[in-house]
């Protein structure tokens, strides 16, 4: 295994929570899309250095879908303003079952418990499907995973969200191939993605901030991000 770096320490009176997956070999893919690989260019040993030449789908990992995946002439992942990318995170919780989604009637339910879900801010739809990482064949399963509900995606959007993230392969259900969300609501209002999030489990339904790093691929569909969320020492 290699040698991990000195853990250092957050910004004082903060916490850091890491929302991404690790890239490799047997990150768990869409069907039909190929996994990252890597060839070395560069040997330590017979060059002084290490270099490796990275192959991978846009859409790999934990990544964020530009407005561009769905809509024609619309932004890519390099043309999302950096506001937009650094934003408050609100967490709702969705059923774990693969037919589970996020409906309206549970975005209403969380208002009325913790308040209105505030213009400008990032929803993060927490199923815990993430427990299933390590084991694709439930993970990705025949596309049997929860997501969100079109009246759900449609509430969030009229509230003034800028992004929707989730812990599946999918915003949409997977059994949804048409992709309702993505395509006719979501991403043709602007609204970014982030799919195959990890560790919401760690995140308060309120309170965290959310920072999307994602590679500013220019004419791109999307890409992958590394994902992190700041959280106040309790």
């Amino acid at each position: 295994m290699p040698e991990s770096l000195p853990s250092g320490a957050p910004p004082p009176g903060f916490r850091v929570i890491d929302l991404t997956q690790p890239l490799s070999p047997a990150t768990p893919m869409w069907p039909g899309s190929a996994p990252p690989a890597a060839a070395v260019e560069s040997d330590l040993a017979r060059d002084g250095f290490f270099t490796r030449r990275v192959g991978m789908s846009e859409h790999t990992g934990t990544h964020l879908d530009a407005p561009a995946h769905f809509v024609a002439g619309r932004a890519g992942p390099d043309a999302i303003p950096p506001h937009r990318l650094v934003v408050p995170a609100v967490v709702l919780d969705a059923p774990g079952s693969p037919d589970g989604a996020l409906t309206a009637a549970a975005v209403r339910a969380d208002e009325a418990a913790r308040g209105r879900v505030p213009a400008g801010c990032a929803v993060l739809v927490r199923t815990g499907w993430d427990r299933h990482l390590d084991d694709p064949a439930r993970y990705v399963g025949a596309l049997d995973f929860p997501g969100v509900a079109v009246d759900a995606a449609e509430l969030l959007v009229a509230r003034g969200v800028v992004g929707v993230g989730i812990d599946t392969l999918s915003v949409d259900r997977g059994a949804a191939t048409d992709f309702p969300v993505h395509g006719r609501v979501t991403l043709p209002a602007g609204v970014w993605h982030l799919e195959g999030l990890v560790n919401l489990a760690a995140l308060p339904h309120r309170g965290a901030l959310l920072f999307v790093g994602v590679l500013p691929l220019v004419g791109g569909s999307g890409a992958p991000a590394r994902v992190l969320a700041v959280l106040p020492d309790a």
